[in-house]
């Protein structure tokens, strides 16, 4: 189903690339600091699924056309970034329900929904994932073989290894706030994330 030789080569390059650190990567770092591991994996559901549509798309040449509609594109990263900018102020400030509580015992409180779409509208609005995937995907599938089953094997690879990977993230925000909170630095915390997520929401509009 799939040309072994090939998948030597996938599978170290897929892992490289998902693990340099990207808008997705970074989003799961900061909610791995602000909301936990366990509560991010909502956000890492929607963008896998995010990542898994456009690999899809990337395979079947579907995202070329998407590409050739930049003023659409423009518009809809846009707005994905200008809202993920509105959050990292918000969390600077230590407001909203994604900020770390200033007092002790409390818990971020951000639905699942929101979680979910956060990461699936993160994955989607990337214009480097779309043209990544385009230039990527196409050469590890064999034109000898049946495209569907290859497909669905290396993109079950590829979210296999983004899992990983967002998980290995969302792990150092969590270890980084624990350390952090132990001073007293919650507001410190809330900055940092804060930063963070409005830089995310800057390199999404305008990256």
């Amino acid at each position: 189903m799939i040309n072994l030789s090939l998948l030597s080569v996938f599978i170290p390059t897929f892992f490289m690339v998902s693990l340099t650190p990207g808008m997705c990567m970074t989003l799961s770092m900061v909610l791995g600091m602000t909301v936990g591991v366990k509560r991010a994996l909502w956000m890492m559901l929607g963008e896998l699924t995010g990542v898994g549509l456009v690999a899809l798309a990337a395979g079947a040449g579907v995202a070329t056309l998407m590409l050739r509609q930049p003023a659409l594109f423009a518009l809809f990263k846009g707005l994905g970034g200008a809202y993920l900018a509105y959050l990292g102020v918000m969390m600077w400030r230590s407001r909203g329900r994604m900020a770390i509580p200033l007092e002790p015992g409390e818990r971020a409180d951000v639905s699942r929904l929101h979680l979910l779409t956060q990461g699936f509208v993160t994955a989607i609005a990337n214009p480097k994932g779309w043209a990544f995937f385009i230039a990527l995907l196409p050469p590890f599938l064999d034109p000898s073989m049946p495209l569907a089953p290859q497909l669905a094997a290396l993109v079950a690879m590829i979210l296999s290894i983004e899992l990983l990977c967002l998980l290995l993230y969302a792990g150092g925000g969590r270890s980084a706030s624990r350390l952090l909170a132990k001073g007293g630095n919650v507001r410190l915390l809330n900055r940092i994330a804060g930063t963070l997520m409005i830089g995310v929401g800057v390199w999404l509009a305008f990256g």
